[in-house]
């Protein structure tokens, strides 16, 4: 018996031991704010020893340390933005548990350059988060206290400018449409944050685009009427300004046409700040505020992972769809592969036939998790556009905005790409935008530009760069274009150098093989230029052609349009805020003149707000010099 007994306690021993050696260690890790940090490192080790177990923190801030024997450990705490943290002596006891949250402090920013030699800013661990997963809500906090110069990811797609080119050897301009807008909004906040904007992120054609112009109605059952005025080019005096618009026309009976749309909402980490999901979520409820009877809406959300947190809703339950915007938090990496995923699946389980089906995507544009490469989502969104569906892009905040990949996935989704600085830019966007991009009256819009040699000796497209296309692809019905939404305008400016300049920017050269000139119309015709336009009907596979002449009629720009004034002067702007070579003479007292004059009714006052931010922009211009 005394042996059998001493058994039993020997196995008893072994037993306990072995739950002993069993105990787990288990603690959050926080910010300086309280807020849980996602994906931070947490190493345990004792003193003289190895690394002996370590995990990373859920989207919670929790971790689990495993199988650590009853001690004293040494815990060592790293995450992206953050000084490292070592908490000296931890017990682990029983329960396993330590007593208080470990707070991390948040590091320094440096800078670094980027490939093209322009600053972009990262935080000191940048690459060490991208193998951990992505952005931490705390980090993203840290927008507000780090102004874009000190604190900065975003990304822009370098823009090469158009050079001048030679009807004689380049008779045609060909380019898609874009009433995108998402560059003037930016280049605002920008300037309301006391800094000059990014050369790349300035991109001509959107800041024109941002304003209505006053283009006569379409006539007949046309869907567009074409407009064009010459007139001086103000920062090249013996240059002219060729302005050509277009005027979508109106549809009565939108309001009939149901609408199967899908918020697809950013709530990871990144969007963690008062110009990002809080404003996200007030811009929103204004298109909830106008859904119609016909309408549904779904809510899919993505952080760490996505979820459907609202099902296809009828329209007149608004109280339901603004109680589950109310309801969004953020926290978590961004795992924006799968919710596109998701969101697509959501439209096509509800796609109404013969009604508007569109994913509404709400981002700082900071993919990191899942499907991440911008190549990959261009092919589902690609794939889902032929089924119907399509995409419409909505940039927030500041600090880590993904320009150029928020546009590109817009263009491809035959969407349109805006950014949101603040509420009454969401008040513009979801009232008066939103309601017009949601009603497509006509697809795959192109316009060709021909050049008479005969009077016209080089021409240059302002803006545009990421828009053109090649002159046979004006009459591919395959090629994708740009689409045209209910009551919208397109305006494109032509800076042209005539023959009658005295020094040509492109004298003719010799050719040996052959011969290029101008043709006996050419020199007996009036026109300057011939507009020529091919666009779709919703649903028709082959487009139409309308043509419209341009006659040489330069009118003294002191009698030129509002219209042409004013985007005259958005357009010198532009060329300031990229210091472009083409720029000329300009100059912010001539930006300022011809705005001035140009103001009109201005009903909404964007005009008054462009004089505004000019006037900011150049005490900031004259500060640098």
């Amino acid at each position: 018996m005394k042996k059998n007994n001493g058994s039993m306690i020997v196995i008893g021993l072994v037993l306990l031991a072995g739950m002993l050696a069993a105990l787990v260690l288990k603690g959050r890790v926080v910010n300086e704010n309280r807020i849980p940090v996602a994906g931070a490192l947490v190493t345990a080790t004792r003193q003289g020893s190895p690394v002996i177990c370590r995990a990373k923190t859920a989207n919670s801030g929790t971790f689990l340390l495993k199988d650590l024997a009853p001690g004293t450990y040494d815990l060592t705490v790293q995450a992206a933005g953050y000084e490292t943290l070592v908490k000296k002596e931890v017990v682990v006891t029983a329960d396993g548990r330590i007593g208080e949250d470990l707070v991390l402090k948040s590091a320094l920013p440096v800078r670094v350059k980027n490939r093209e030699q322009t600053w972009k800013q990262l935080p000191v661990p940048m690459a060490e988060e991208r193998r951990m997963g992505g952005i931490t809500a705390s980090l993203a906090a840290r927008d507000e206290a780090y102004p874009p110069d000190s604190y900065n990811t975003e990304e822009y797609q370098r823009i090469y400018e158009d050079r001048f080119q030679s009807p004689l050897k380049f008779p045609l301009s060909t380019f898609s449409i874009d009433v995108d807008t998402a560059s003037y909004a930016n280049i605002r906040r920008f300037v309301n944050q006391h800094q000059m904007p990014y050369r790349d992120a300035v991109r001509i054609e959107e800041m024109i685009n941002y304003f209505d112009y006053h283009y006569p109605l379409p006539r007949d059952s046309e869907p567009f009427a074409i407009y064009s005025e010459l007139s001086g080019c103000p920062w090249e005096p013996q240059h002219r300004l060729l302005h050509i618009g277009l005027k979508g026309r109106e549809l009565k009976d939108r309001a009939v046409v149901p609408s199967n749309l899908v918020f697809l909402i950013d709530v990871s980490g990144s969007m963690n700040t008062p110009a990002k999901l809080p404003l996200l979520k007030r811009s929103f409820k204004i298109l909830v505020e106008r859904l119609s009877d016909g309408d549904r809406v779904a809510v899919v959300v993505y952080a760490g992972a996505a979820g459907l947190v609202l099902a296809s809703t009828p329209g007149t339950r608004k109280d339901e769809i603004l109680a589950v915007l109310d309801r969004l938090e953020a926290g978590g990496s961004t795992a924006g592969g799968a919710g596109i995923r998701l969101a697509y699946q959501v439209a096509m389980e509800n796609r109404i036939p013969e009604g508007n089906n569109r994913i509404i995507l709400a981002t700082d544009g900071d993919f990191n998790v899942g499907i991440s490469s911008t190549s990959e989502m261009v092919r589902l969104i690609e794939e889902k556009k032929d089924q119907g569906i399509f995409l419409t892009v909505l940039g927030f905040g500041t600090g880590n905005t993904k320009d150029y990949r928020m546009e590109q996935l817009a263009d491809r989704g035959d969407g349109n790409y805006f950014y949101i600085d603040n509420i009454l830019e969401g008040k513009k966007v979801f009232s008066n935008e939103m309601t017009s991009t949601l009603f497509t009256i006509a697809k795959d819009v192109k316009i060709q530009v021909e050049f008479n040699p005969v009077k016209v000796a080089s021409y240059r497209l302002i803006g545009y760069e990421n828009r053109k296309l090649n002159r046979e692809d004006f009459q591919d019905d395959t090629k994708d274009a740009g689409d045209l939404g209910a009551g919208h305008t397109v305006t494109a400016l032509y800076e042209i150098v005539p023959c009658s300049a005295s020094d040509p920017l492109y004298p003719d050269e010799s050719l040996r093989y052959q011969n290029q000139s101008a043709n006996s119309y050419s020199r007996k015709t009036r026109e300057l230029a011939t507009v020529k336009l091919r666009y779709k009907e919703p649903g028709q596979s082959k487009s139409r052609l309308l043509t419209h002449g341009v006659l040489d009629r330069c009118v003294p720009l002191s009698k030129a349009s509002e219209n042409f004034k004013f985007s005259a002067a958005v357009a010198q702007w532009g060329l300031l805020l990229r210091d472009s070579k083409f720029k000329g003479s300009a100059g912010y007292d001539s930006v300022l003149s011809l705005a001035r004059d140009s103001r009109g009714a201005d009903l909404f006052g964007y005009r008054g707000d462009f004089i505004r931010l000019v006037e900011k922009a150049r005490l900031l211009s004259d500060q640098k010099k």
